[in-house]
């Protein structure tokens, strides 16, 4: 099998799965582009231009992990921090296919795999632990710091463990999926440690500088009550 600079390359998993995954990813997508209308807004816009092309720059940093597919940074967790969890899928999917068709970078008939393994199933688990853990953490840029990184290194392996479970339903050779999956855990929690140092870093700075643009801390602060005002 030929290496593919960065995600999933065509024929490691066969092309029924491939297929189905492709429908899956333009289904969830769909209701991406709903929901993400009610939060696009004339600071939101312009940010998730940002976000798309700081993603596409992390994610430039790969690293070899089985034959065919690599390893790198997502940008997932950061996403949904700065812009929220529906954007957020959408600004990684669009790094993703601006990838494939004009870099080829993951293959075409695994686009399916990659967006839903990195932009969906990666964007997903970011945000929930996000949203847990600001509720029990400070909502200050050193309380939206630790929240990225662990909220990043949680994203990456559950995303690498996205592509275990394709394997497992369509995968073209014969490889253990214990292995697999062991070295996929192993592998993507030193580069989530990676991701969580960058994302970090660049939430905090933006939280310090402008808290007005982060999405978490406008979704997540706590309610002003009306009797508080009073007293």
């Amino acid at each position: 099998m030929d290496a593919q600079a960065m995600h999933i390359a065509n024929g490691i998993v066969n092309g029924p799965v491939s297929a189905i995954f492709v429908v899956f990813a333009v289904a969830v997508l769909a209701v991406c582009v709903r929901r993400a209308r009610a939060d696009l807004d004339d600071r939101l816009a312009p940010m998730a231009g940002l976000v798309s092309a700081f993603i596409f720059a992390v994610q430039m940093l790969n690293f070899q992990v089985l034959p065919g597919v690599s390893g790198h940074l997502l940008g997932g967790t950061l996403a949904v921090i700065l812009v929220g969890p529906w954007v957020g899928a959408l600004c990684v999917s669009t790094v993703l296919i601006v990838q494939c068709l004009l870099f080829a970078d993951g293959g075409l008939t695994a686009i399916g795999l990659n967006i839903t393994n990195m932009a969906l199933l990666g964007t997903a688990a970011g945000y929930l632990l996000v949203a847990g853990l600001l509720r029990v953490l400070p909502k200050n840029p050193g309380g939206l710091g630790v929240t990225a990184f662990a909220a990043s290194v949680v994203s990456v392996v559950v995303a690498s463990q996205g592509f275990v479970l394709e394997y497992a339903l369509g995968g073209t050779t014969d490889l253990s999926l214990p292995w697999i999956s062991g070295t996929m855990a192993g592998v993507h929690v030193l580069i989530g440690i990676g991701e969580g140092l960058i994302a970090a870093t660049t939430v905090a700075t933006v939280a310090r500088v402008r808290p007005d643009l982060v999405y978490a801390l406008r979704k997540f602060r706590k309610p002003v009550v009306l009797e508080e005002v009073a007293a």
